[in-house]
């Protein structure tokens, strides 16, 4: 790496080194030298919490942006959800690059929608506003906390259905093999008549005549041949995805969680798993979701060619809407509040939720500002809402 490279501090997480691999790969195709720096965060060391129970905003970026000041680094790559609305003097954010899809997605086993999931299901999440919209939209859910990043939660909802299939092939192979064994012992007597009679019997579902009459292809027999596999092969025929949450120990059992599509696209996990696409209009993202944040030292050459090579002046504009709403109703990572701005002609149409956290009580609007005044219509919008009362629901959550 030359002496002139851009050095881009990075989480360690696989979903952080993929977002700093795509800003290192346009950087890298605007002809700039690139060097990525792991640094480990608050986020990071304290695994078993969830981001509101941190203290404070900002977990996953303070550590970054410092190395970014003490010129250990000239940049860092950051998830813009996760950007707290002070940023430090000295820092910008120099780019904004183009802006992935925003929304969530509900994520099962079987691909069951929201809307069909049975009362009483547990719905995991990490995230206040994404448990209070879950719990608007359905009150007979029951929605629980859920830790860790993007593939250890796919694993954890995976892990129990994984484990009882591993359980029942491995009490069908224990079967099988008494099976032969007593088959065996006949043909060692002699009774050849007997032991066809057991083959038979096998194939044709086992028990007193229970498969008499069925044929390959119906359901009892097809899935006895498919129990007839080895439970090393059956294992080996597994995603690795699959593969790692056999191992894992989970104390919830979840019917399904809700994620960032994001996050499951850039971990390509998004192949491997059924998703629904949650509407934007009833499950309003994260102000900043799907975006990412490059931040550099104010004035320093970093910043202009960070500038240069990777700002979206769309996803900037729509970003910083959604900020300054944010900001304006005061509401950090500790509320559950959702704002989405979307560039359309003329305008920016603005959609919010502020929820209280159990989800029975919302503020709530759509609002287009104009685009020549965007920032500042977006502050008056926050402050007619806190008037109407989301002050009131980020109090609370804030004292809960």
């Amino acid at each position: 790496m030359s002496d002139d490279a851009i050095r881009l501090a990075t989480r360690g997480s696989d979903l952080a080194l993929r977002q700093a691999g795509e800003v290192k790969a346009e950087l890298e195709a605007h002809h700039h030298d690139v060097e990525l720096v792991e640094v480990e965060t608050t986020g990071d060391r304290v695994t078993d919490a969830l981001v509101q129970d941190l203290g404070k905003t900002g977990a996953f970026v303070r550590a970054l942006d410092e190395e970014v000041l003490e010129g250990n680094v000239d940049a860092a790559v950051h998830s813009m959800k996760d950007v707290p609305t002070d940023v430090p003097d000295g820092l910008v954010v120099a780019a904004v690059p183009r802006r992935e899809n925003p929304g969530d997605v509900l994520v099962t086993p079987a691909g069951t929608p929201l809307e069909d999931l049975p009362a009483g299901s547990v719905v995991g999440t990490a995230s206040l506003r994404r448990g209070a919209q879950v719990r608007a939209h359905r009150p007979d859910l029951e929605v629980e906390p859920i830790r860790g990043n993007v593939d250890t939660r796919v694993e954890k909802l995976l892990a129990p259905g994984l484990q009882a299939e591993h359980e029942r092939r491995t009490e069908a192979e224990k079967e099988r093999q008494s099976a032969d064994a007593r088959q065996q012992k006949r043909g060692d007597y002699g009774d050849e008549d007997a032991v066809e009679r057991a083959v038979e019997n096998l194939e044709d579902g086992g028990g007193d005549g229970g498969g008499e009459g069925q044929t390959e292809s119906e359901p009892g027999n097809r899935q006895n041949a498919e129990f007839e596999r080895p439970v090393e092969e059956w294992f080996a025929s597994l995603s690795p995805l699959e593969q790692s949450a056999m191992e894992r120990d989970v104390d919830t059992e979840y019917d399904a969680v809700v994620l960032a599509r994001v996050g499951l696209e850039r971990t390509g996990l998004i192949r491997h798993v059924p998703t629904e696409d949650l509407p934007t209009d009833t499950h309003v993202p994260a102000p900043g979701q799907g975006a990412l944040a490059v931040t550099a030292r104010e004035g320093s050459d970093a910043a202009a060619d960070l500038r240069d090579a990777l700002e979206h002046v769309r996803s900037r504009v729509e970003t910083t809407a959604e900020r300054v709403v944010l900001e304006g109703l005061g509401g950090g990572c500790i509320a559950p509040i959702g704002v989405y701005a979307v560039v359309q002609g003329p305008v920016v149409r603005t959609d919010v939720q502020v929820f209280s956290r159990d989800g029975t009580e919302q503020v709530g609007e759509t609002r287009e500002l104009a685009a020549e005044n965007y920032a500042s219509e977006a502050s008056a919008f926050a402050a007619d809402l806190r008037e109407r009362g989301a002050a009131d629901l980020v109090e609370r959550a804030r004292r809960d």
